[in-house]
């Protein structure tokens, strides 16, 4: 690490169970300061270290409307999208592919979710902006708004494969491997 960066910190992610991941998150009302800079910084180390392409606060603990998303993985920093306080206010089409989340590892179902997206949402100023996905970044999008209304995408598939789920994560929770 050189040393004109700042400490990195990493946050574990938190799994399902925790009652953060089922609580609609507080809006944002701070903005441009030092704090929040570090805390997005530390979101994206957390969501590359994790291996993920999106990141919401509340899986990290924090019940705040913040989200980060980079489908590059790491690679562009151009690709880095910040969204605070987003709200979800155009879709259209329809895609089904499989869907995953780093709060339920080892989990994937099929779901079905529009295909073009337009998020508005505010920058770390806290100016807002609307923004456009299609396909994999509009899923990133709904998945990780999602996660700030207190839903996970286990809440768009079958009540039968959602309670399945939840029963296996019980039965890993109770074998102390969740």
């Amino acid at each position: 690490m050189k040393e004109s960066e700042p400490d990195k910190k990493t946050y574990p992610i938190v799994k399902l169970g925790d009652p953060v991941l089922e609580t609609p998150a507080e809006k944002v009302t701070e903005f441009g300061t030092p704090e929040l800079k570090q805390f997005l910084d530390d979101m994206f180390e957390s969501m590359y270290a994790a291996h993920g392409v999106g990141l919401a606060a509340p899986q990290i603990g924090i019940g705040r409307r913040i989200a980060v998303i980079d489908l590059s993985v790491g690679e562009d920093p151009a690709k880095k999208i910040v969204l605070l306080n987003p709200e979800i206010i155009h879709t259209e089409g329809r895609q089904s592919g499989e869907e995953g989340c780093l709060s339920l590892p080892g989990f994937r179902e099929n779901v079905t979710r529009p295909n073009r997206v337009t998020v508005r949402a505010q920058n770390f100023e806290g100016e807002f902006f609307e923004m456009t996905g299609e396909e994999l970044l509009a899923r990133a999008f709904l998945h990780e708004t999602d996660h700030l209304n207190g839903r996970l995408y286990i809440s768009h598939v079958s009540a039968l494969k959602r309670d399945l789920i939840r029963r296996k994560v019980r039965k890993l929770q109770k074998a102390g491997e969740w």
